[in-house]
């Protein structure tokens, strides 16, 4: 399912006097890694085609991507690809998927706000873009983490292989966080690679729940507006510094069990 990326090349990669290797950009190559390493150990990737993108430190032209043909659990820090948004290759070994090329260059360039964009099939969160209505009935209190912050692309189009298609979706999630893209799977942006982890787990774990209580045949009971609201407020003013605990908590885990995710 996944496709290489073939772009006829009109230009050369932009010739750069930064250098591409700072401690900085190795911190964010490190992290990125570890979100992909441990989404694999909980089961949210799809085999070799789903991919997390970062913008590059001090390059807000440039992103990190994980390669084709590599599982999540493969990627280490240094086999992440640093691409420009024309498709070149800048700095790494291997080129990036197609569908990852369009869908995450195009956000990344059309809204700076988004300094990581994590896209998955995770299966509880994909269930959930499979039926009518709503995602979310906003009856759980992790699911009150997303509450006003998702955006729903009603009009799946086929694979995005094209700029076009890549737009289209910056376009459907316009200010929001969490796109749920119908008959997909979701797309995660965030400032920075921490809270866009935070989401995709707390993401998963909230459409977990909501289908373990749909499956009861019992009606759920939503949260009332005005309480959704001050919950999501309360969890939105933590978040940051919440996430960013969560991501090194995930590290020191990684550090005991897999530690060449550094590498």
């Amino acid at each position: 399912m996944a496709h290489e990326l073939n772009l006829a090349k009109g230009q050369s990669a932009i010739l750069r006097n930064l250098p591409l290797d700072t401690d900085e950009i190795w911190q964010a190559r490190v992290d990125l890694a570890a979100c992909l390493s441990m989404a694999a150990r909980l089961g949210l990737e799809e085999g070799i085609c789903n991919h997390f993108s970062a913008v590059v430190p001090g390059h807000p032209d440039l992103f990190l991507v994980n390669r084709l043909g590599w599982a999540f659990q493969e990627a280490t820090a240094s086999s992440l690809l640093i691409c420009d948004f024309e498709g070149n290759v800048v700095a790494g070994d291997g080129v990036p998927e197609a569908t990852a090329f369009f869908i995450h260059a195009r956000l990344h360039k059309m809204s700076a706000r988004v300094g990581a964009a994590f896209h998955t099939h995770m299966p509880n969160a994909t269930a959930l873009s499979m039926v009518e209505g709503d995602p979310f009935i906003w009856a759980g209190q992790t699911a009150l983490k997303f509450y006003g912050r998702v955006a729903v692309d009603e009009n799946y189009n086929g694979l995005a292989l094209d700029e076009r298609e890549g737009d289209r979706i910056a376009a459907v999630l316009g200010n929001k966080d969490i796109l749920f893209m119908k008959n997909h799977g979701v797309m995660v942006c965030a400032p920075n690679i921490a809270e866009a982890w935070d989401d995709l787990y707390y993401l998963e774990r909230a459409a977990e729940v909501q289908l373990k209580a749909m499956s009861t045949g019992r009606s759920l009971i939503p949260v009332p507006t005005d309480i959704a609201e001050q919950a999501a407020k309360q969890m939105r003013e933590g978040d940051p510094e919440s996430a960013r605990l969560h991501l090194e908590s995930v590290k020191r885990v990684l550090d005991r069990q897999v530690p060449e995710y550094r590498t």
